[in-house]
């Protein structure tokens, strides 16, 4: 399954802060993906989706070894220390992409800023010729010519 398709604990936020939901997040920075902090964002996104999604299966191998009704002769030490390993791994990963992918949204311009309709034109100084009035003689046919080299 593509991380487009994982939910995260962070889709409502990227939808509240790019005004839309996730999947046409997506679709829109498949078509211009000339916007960085978007398509940054939906990196970010689908690694959290995943690390999220590591976080949850170990969790529930956990759960399932401790479950009640569960033979004690099936509990294996070495087990558990490997999935508390896995799931400190994990976690930090998944706290790892959360604090970046919240850095990132502060650093963000808001999205309601007003975009300016044309680019900002700057003041600069004009130079300004005037042409040579029309009744002014032409020029010698060979004006501006290199002269001749004599032997």
């Amino acid at each position: 399954m593509s991380t487009s398709a994982k939910p995260s604990s962070q889709d409502a936020l990227l939808a509240e802060t790019f005004g839309a939901p996730v999947a046409e997040l997506h679709e829109r920075a498949a078509v211009s993906p000339g916007v960085p902090a978007l398509t940054r964002a939906l990196e970010l996104r689908g690694f959290l989706a995943l690390a999220e999604e590591q976080v949850a299966r170990v969790r529930d191998r956990v759960h399932g070894a401790m479950a009640p009704g569960r033979d004690m002769n099936e509990l294996s030490a070495e087990e558990l220390r490997f999935d508390a390993q896995w799931l400190a791994a994990a976690l930090d990963a998944r706290d790892g992409y959360l604090t970046a992918l919240g850095q990132l949204l502060r650093t963000m311009p808001p999205q309601t800023a007003p975009v300016p309709s044309r680019p900002v034109q700057f003041a600069q100084p004009q130079i300004t010729t005037t042409l040579p009035p029309a009744t002014a003689a032409p020029a010698p046919p060979r004006a501006g010519a290199a002269p001749e080299h004599r032997p």
